[in-house]
């Protein structure tokens, strides 16, 4: 089932919180929600999720001439969700079930726990969302609310829509300290050893000069009121072409396909440094991660706040690498999922934000990494996936480093 809205100042202020079930699931449990933190008791979850594996959004996901060899095809259209892809979601929504379950959100049996979902208006966004339900309430018939498919929603791309106008010199001076001393060629410079290695694989034995990524130089382009800035050149194109073997390699193409051969598992792994790296430059300096996520920020507060008896006790929003990466952020979040870059949003991979509750009432907030490792998604199971608690920066309540109260969780969200 699926729900759409209008966008109308209505839905911005509303939370559409779904009461759906869950039927039962008998993997192993995880550990207790509070995690030794005595006194707390995890009542309530809202999963902030990236999409699950996908091609390349565009039909030639290079230009001509990066790589010495046609790119392999896929099996669906470019940018939707693979096959292969859908089998990982509903494989690590049935491990969250289980954790779920185990900590009180969601009853072992029928269908009446209390659940909502939001997707934004991608293919592979508005599917994600169906495989989750299917995995964490199998036979339940989870509603989804998302706009119709391909139309662009302001919630999940705040600044390009021009709903949270940027100031130019302010996004300048964020990206210049993210960037930091020498500026982008500097960083750029400390790449080098890894962008060779790049080059060797999209390039092999090739003698084109023109071959690869590492011959232009890198360069900022500046944020304007309505845009994000953006990188250009050697980094932007080295991110995107570790991305894309990232994805072949997790969707469990044969090895002849990865890098067309030439590309290993810790060459995957290695190369997502320069899709991390173009996050912490572009989605995650504070100032432009608050603005983007001026859309989903007040829909997490409410989910988080929502007193009425039919408030959704997990709730879910599948957006993008982008959407996770200004997360992190604005909280500071830092997580290593094994065979993926440090920080590197994972495909399927979710930042979960728990609301703790003590015995008077008080509420308090905690985030956790939660992804598959690469080879869990290249096998599409979710049988060990990485589960950590990330503090929340600057954040300590009842002793606990990393713990917000939700006033300070909700400060955070506001950059």
């Amino acid at each position: 089932m699926t729900i759409t809205r209008r966008l109308g100042a209505s839905w911005r202020k509303g939370m559409a919180s779904a009461v759906v079930g869950a039927a039962a699931f008998t993997a192993s449990v995880a550990a207790p929600p509070t995690d030794g933190v005595a006194g707390l008791r995890v009542d309530r979850v809202v999963v902030v999720m990236r999409h699950g594996i996908r091609p390349p959004t565009k039909a030639q996901p290079m230009p001509l001439g990066v790589a010495q060899d046609p790119w392999p095809r896929w099996p669906v259209a470019p940018g939707w969700l693979t096959p292969h892809g859908a089998a990982a979601v509903e494989a690590i929504a049935a491990s969250d079930r289980a954790a779920f379950t185990a900590g009180g959100l969601l009853p072992a049996h029928g269908c009446a726990g209390r659940i909502a979902l939001l997707a934004d208006s991608d293919q592979r966004t508005i599917a994600t969302a169906e495989q989750y339900a299917r995995g964490i309430t199998p036979g339940c018939g989870v509603p989804i609310e998302h706009l119709p498919q391909d139309t662009t929603d302001p919630l999940f791309a705040q600044i390009d829509d021009g709903h949270a106008p940027l100031d130019a010199a302010r996004a300048k001076a964020a990206i210049d300290a993210a960037v930091g001393p020498g500026g982008i060629a500097a960083t750029e410079a400390r790449m080098r050893p890894l962008l060779a290695r790049l080059d060797a694989v999209l390039c092999g034995r090739t003698t084109d000069t023109q071959c690869g990524v590492a011959k232009d130089p890198t360069t900022i382009t500046p944020a304007t009121a309505r845009t994000r800035p953006k990188l250009a050149g050697a980094l932007d194109r080295a991110s995107t072409a570790a991305q894309i073997l990232l994805l072949e390699y997790a969707d469990g193409k044969p090895a002849a396909d990865v890098g067309w051969g030439r590309a290993s598992a810790q060459d995957v792994t290695d190369f997502g440094a320069f899709h991390a790296l173009e996050f912490a430059i572009l989605a995650r300096p504070p100032y432009l991660a608050a603005r983007n996520m001026a859309g989903l920020s007040p829909r997490i507060v409410g989910w988080l706040t929502d007193a009425a008896p039919a408030a959704a006790q997990i709730a879910m929003i599948s957006g993008h690498d982008t959407n996770i990466a200004n997360l992190a952020g604005l909280l500071g979040l830092h997580w290593r999922v094994p065979g993926i870059a440090a920080d590197d949003p994972v495909p399927g991979g979710a930042i979960l934000l728990e609301r703790l509750r003590d015995t008077a009432g008080n509420i308090f907030v905690r985030a956790r990494y939660r992804a598959q490792s690469l080879e869990e998604l290249r096998a599409g199971t979710a049988r060990a996936p990485y589960r950590r608690i990330v503090p929340i920066a600057g954040c300590r309540a009842r002793g606990v480093v990393g713990l917000c109260t939700l006033d300070a969780f909700t400060r955070k969200l506001k950059g």
